[in-house]
C-alpha cells in the first residue's frame, strides 16, 4: 500500500495516521479482505517501508496507523530505452519493469511505432504515474522511476539523445537473430533497448548497431512486454 507523504498526520512516537478513500480502500475490502485491527505493508513514496495497522475500515474510508523505518529494496540500474508501444502493452511494460526495479524510462519514437500513441492518455502524467505506483506496490518499493518521452524522428533521438543515455554504462539492443545471446547475469549499470512490435526495421538496426551491441533471447518472437519481463530478469541480480 503505497502512500504519499502529504497523507501522513504524524501521531508521535515516530508514529503517523492515513485515511484512505480511493482505489486502496477498495483493495483493502475487496482483494485482501482485510478488516479492523489486520496488518498490513505500507510505504511512503520516496521514503520507507513499514507496517500499518487498520483502526477503523466501511465502505467510505480506510484510517490507519502505522509505523515505518525499513529501506526500500535497491534498484536495478538498468535504463530501459523503449519504443513506445501500444497503450495496452505500455501499461503492462510499465508495471512490470517497475517491479523489477527499473527507475528511468526512455520512450522514443521509430518507424513502426504509430504517431498516435504519443497522444495517447497513456502517456498524461497522471496515467504514468499510476502504472508506476502499481508496479511499486507489487514489489514493496517507494522510489518512483522517471518516464521521459522522446518522440522525435529516430535518427535525431540516436544521435542527440542516446550517446547520453548510454555514457558510463553497457548498452544493448534486444534484436531477433543477433549472434550473441542475452548476458544471464548482472553486467552493472546498463542501458537496454527494446524495439517496437515488429521490430526495427533494417535502417534502424544499422543505425543502433554503432551504439549499441545487438543481443538476442533465443528463436521464439515474444512481445514486447514478454521481451521485457525476459531481458530484465537476466540482467537482474
Amino acid at each position: 500500500m503505497l502512500l504519499r507523504p502529504d497523507e501522513l498526520a504524524p501521531t508521535g512516537a515516530g508514529s503517523y495516521r492515513a485515511v484512505l478513500a480511493d482505489r486502496r480502500l477498495a483493495h483493502l475490502r475487496e482483494v485482501l479482505r482485510a478488516s479492523v485491527g489486520d496488518s498490513v505493508g505500507v510505504g511512503v513514496e520516496g521514503g520507507e517501508l513499514g507496517r500499518a495497522t487498520i483502526v477503523a475500515l466501511d465502505e467510505h474510508a480506510a484510517t490507519l496507523e502505522l509505523r515505518l523505518g525499513e529501506p526500500p529494496p535497491p534498484a536495478l540500474d538498468v535504463t530501459l530505452v523503449l519504443a513506445l508501444p501500444r497503450p495496452p502493452t505500455l501499461r503492462k511494460a510499465l508495471q512490470q519493469a517497475t517491479a523489477l526495479g527499473v527507475k528511468r524510462f526512455v520512450l522514443f519514437r521509430a518507424e513502426r511505432v504509430e504517431k498516435s500513441y504519443f497522444s495517447s492518455h497513456g502517456l498524461h502524467a497522471h496515467a504514468l504515474a499510476e502504472d508506476l505506483r502499481l508496479g511499486l506496490e507489487q514489489a514493496r518499493d517507494t522510489i518512483v522511476p522517471t518516464v521521459e518521452i522522446h518522440p522525435e524522428h529516430f535518427g535525431r533521438f540516436v544521435r542527440e539523445r542516446l550517446p547520453a543515455l548510454s555514457e558510463g554504462r553497457t548498452t544493448l539492443v534486444a534484436h531477433p537473430g543477433a549472434t550473441t545471446p542475452c548476458p544471464r547475469a548482472p553486467i552493472g549499470p546498463a542501458t537496454l533497448i527494446v524495439g517496437p512490435e515488429g521490430g526495427f526495421i533494417p535502417a534502424e538496426v544499422a543505425m543502433l548497431m554503432g551504439a549499441a551491441q545487438a543481443i538476442d533471447l533465443g528463436p521464439r518472437i515474444l512481445r514486447v512486454e514478454t521481451a521485457v519481463v525476459a531481458l530484465l530478469a537476466r540482467l537482474a541480480p
